[in-house]
């Protein structure tokens, strides 16, 4: 393996190859830095470029925007409260309260150096473990997926900042957002008041309007201007020791999350950076402070997108099965230069296989070592006034939600769902479940209708197939552990509380 690595590194390093994968990751992070566009758009728009480059360079090329784009994404994030892209929306959560202390050069810091690190052990994870995790993937049917999905939505009651029982409400609400749209088992239209909403709903267009539009009216609604201490030297951005040993664990954690979420077909990054932060919420001695603006809260969701985003090419690769549209645009890409991916790609191409896999490496590297400095003159953008700079904001919120499928209902539910998210958090219901269980919601449905016609309606197939008997188990003992928790800490408070 390690023999082949290198062999794939020699072909990076041609200096043909190597300006294609500088500019992937280069067009990755500017996509990622602006809201609502995707790497998706910039994909799509680029693949007829690749009919004039070699099958090599068109997947190098199209790799650098995908992972690229992770890093940039969370640049907003931290910033302006936007998530540049689906799985960035979790760094929102510390980073946006970060950046309102006074802190935003360390956490852009923190964020490049978790996703460097969590893309260099996805990368290595590829090398040694592709064929063995391509056949952990393959054992994975629709029963294990159903499982799998309800593990998370159980988890994503452990996300928000505030009570279980209130994340649990939003999960709720987002499975139900979930729902409008066409059956993909019958194809029947459902809770659809207008064919704009055949498609269903917009994943940018709900994570736009709760967390980038929610956030522009809290502002302008503030009494006080937004004050923010702006430290721009290397001092401030760079993390002590202390720090440095406290976001250990968590960007390791991280990576191996990811890198387990991203090499199973239909889950991808942004699942991975949910299931990351609350999995490191729960293992965490002080979960108080999630949602003040915690540093493993920004660097187990960065470390976990961006070893998924490099893992999630193993079922692409060596299967042929896309994790997502984005993996679908890539066999597209390999198919149109007549590459056909599959088991036998290893062995048929393997100057084209390991030559992607090698680039990731030097991509992960560019994109660090571009990010680092750059990282001063981001933080200046909070010099900008806010007055000048929401409606600015407003404008790349609706150009990103409008290009995304070119329609003017996302636009005016972006601005809904942004009153919605005001609404909500003036309640104290945390916004973030509501796009959890938007995005697994669905995904429990087919899978588990697929299992239901496949063993006839038996339910007991969930608990006798090893893999999804042994997920249902890590689903009990979670909801055990929660309950026992919470009536722990009741009993603990009602014999602190004085006696009447």
């Amino acid at each position: 393996m390690l023999e082949q690595f290198m062999m794939g590194l020699g072909v990076v390093m041609q200096p043909s190859v190597l300006v294609y994968a500088l500019a992937g990751v280069v067009i990755g992070q500017l996509i990622g830095v602006l809201p609502g566009i995707g790497a998706i758009t910039a994909i799509s728009l680029l693949l007829p470029i690749t009919f004039h480059l070699d099958a090599t360079s068109s997947i190098i090329l199209l790799a650098g925007i995908y992972y690229g784009s992770q890093y940039g994404g969370s640049i907003a994030s931290i910033l302006l409260n936007l998530p540049g892209t689906p799985s960035s929306v979790v760094t929102c959560l510390e980073g946006y309260p970060m950046a309102q202390k006074g802190r935003a050069g360390l956490a852009l810091f923190i964020a490049a150096f978790s996703s460097f690190i969590g893309g260099m052990i996805g990368v290595a994870l590829v090398v040694a473990a592709a064929i063995p995790m391509a056949s952990i993937a393959l054992r994975f049917g629709a029963a294990e997926y159903a499982m799998l999905v309800v593990l998370g939505l159980i988890a994503a009651s452990l996300i928000g900042t505030g009570s279980q029982l209130r994340s649990l409400a939003m999960v709720l609400v987002g499975i139900a957002l979930g729902l409008v749209g066409a059956d993909t088992t019958t194809g029947f239209y459902r809770f659809v008041g207008m064919p704009e909403l055949a498609e269903g709903i917009s994943l940018v267009s709900l994570a736009m309007g709760l967390f980038g539009v929610s956030e522009i009216i809290r502002s302008v609604n503030s009494e006080a201007p937004r004050q923010t201490r702006i430290a721009v030297s290397m001092r401030d951005i760079l993390p002590t020791r202390a720090e440095f040993r406290e976001i250990t664990g968590p960007i390791l954690r991280g990576a191996g999350i990811g890198s387990f979420f991203g090499a199973l077909p239909g889950t991808g990054a942004a699942i991975a950076s949910f299931m990351a932060y609350a999995v490191e919420k729960r293992v965490s001695r002080t979960p108080g402070r999630f949602g003040t603006g915690h540093l493993p809260g920004i660097a187990a969701p960065e470390s976990s997108n961006n070893a998924a985003a490099q893992t999630s090419f193993i079922p692409t690769l060596t299967l042929g099965v896309p994790g997502d549209a984005v993996m679908a645009l890539m066999i597209g890409a390999l198919v149109l230069n007549g590459v056909i991916p599959g088991p036998r790609l290893m062995i048929d191409q393997p100057t084209l296989f390991w030559g992607v896999i090698a680039s990731f490496f030097i991509g992960n590297l560019i994109l660090l070592l571009i990010n680092i400095p750059l990282i001063r003159l981001w933080v200046l953008l909070l010099r900008i006034p806010y007055r000048k700079l929401y409606p600015v904001i407003i404008i790349m919120i609706c150009v990103g939600v409008y290009s995304h499928r070119t329609s003017v209902v996302d636009v005016v539910l972006t601005l809904g769902f942004g009153i919605l998210g005001y609404l909500l958090k003036n309640v104290r219901f945390e916004p973030a479940p509501i796009l959890l269980g938007f995005v697994l919601g669905p995904l429990f449905e087919e899978n588990f209708r697929r299992a239901m016609l496949l063993n006839g309606g038996d339910f007991t197939v969930f608990a006798t197939r090893p893999i999804s008997g042994t997920l249902l188990a890590c689903t009990v003992a979670l909801l055990v552990y929660s309950l026992a928790s919470g009536l722990a800490a009741r009993r603990r408070a009602r014999r602190a509380a004085p006696p009447s």
